[in-house]
């Protein structure tokens, strides 16, 4: 099986020591893991979630920001074990386990807000709205739920240069659930392959609605903001005005 067509955690066990990070370097930790903090809110004292957490670098900051406990857990026990060793080495109090998003159950008590950032690029339809409803059951009463995910359009409207691709010839439509490899690019060189199951937005309003999420969800359209092409106009610019991510928010 090459890379291209590996399945998540194959993928992920193969390429963790790329993502261990201390600060923003990918082009997402820059446009979309942002917006995805900035949906949570206020986070100081609340029980959260983060769902196919990686090396830890979301739930890292959601920690700093004041969260009483944060669980995170991933398909890739590589991630994990990036995750467990900056936690060592830099003690937060976050718990780390390796277990896939279509296991998640009650075993980690309830929580008030939980997070998913870009983990339903990588599943099925079917499996994102599985896991939509294992989140849906662990939340408190009145907590949230944010995600966020590659723009549906992103690979249709760009040309396939960096620094965020995928490759592939699909339809918008036909093309849902299949599976397009990609890179996401860093500002320091450094190239991630990343893959997107492809998904359109009515797929992600029916998942919430048949996990039981009743509320109007928040969505924001996520793309590069004047502050990045201050920082960076080389690097950001090829993506200007290019629908990247969406990130969303509802309440159980």
């Amino acid at each position: 099986m090459s890379e291209r067509s590996a399945d998540p955690a194959r993928l992920y066990d193969g390429n963790a020591g790329l993502w261990r990070r201390t600060g923003p370097s990918s082009l997402s930790d820059f446009t979309g893991r942002p917006p995805v903090l900035e949906l949570c809110g206020g986070v100081a004292g609340l029980d959260v979630l983060d769902v196919g957490c990686g090396e830890g670098y979301v739930a890292r900051e959601i920690r700093r920001r004041g969260a009483a406990r944060v669980v995170g857990f991933d398909l890739s026990a590589q991630m994990i074990e990036q995750a467990r060793a900056t936690e060592a080495a830099e003690p937060l109090g976050i718990s780390y386990h390796h277990l896939p998003a279509t296991e998640l159950d009650g075993r980690f008590g309830a929580f008030d807000l939980a997070i998913a950032v870009f983990v339903f690029n990588y599943v099925a339809i079917a499996d994102m709205t599985e896991i939509m409803g294992r989140v849906r059951r662990v939340l408190k009463p009145g907590g949230a739920f944010v995600f966020s995910v590659p723009h549906p359009s992103q690979h249709f409207v760009h040309d396939g240069r960096p620094p965020f691709f995928f490759e592939g010839s699909i339809g918008y439509f036909s093309g849902r659930d299949q599976r397009l490899p990609g890179q996401i690019h860093c500002r320091n060189g450094r190239v991630l392959p990343v893959q997107s199951v492809h998904k359109v937005f009515q797929d992600y309003f029916d998942g919430l609605a048949a996990a039981g999420f009743t509320s109007m969800p928040t969505v924001r359209e996520l793309t590069v903001r004047p502050e990045h092409l201050e920082i960076d106009p080389d690097f950001f610019g090829p993506v200007k005005d290019v629908p990247l991510h969406v990130a969303f928010r509802v309440t159980a």
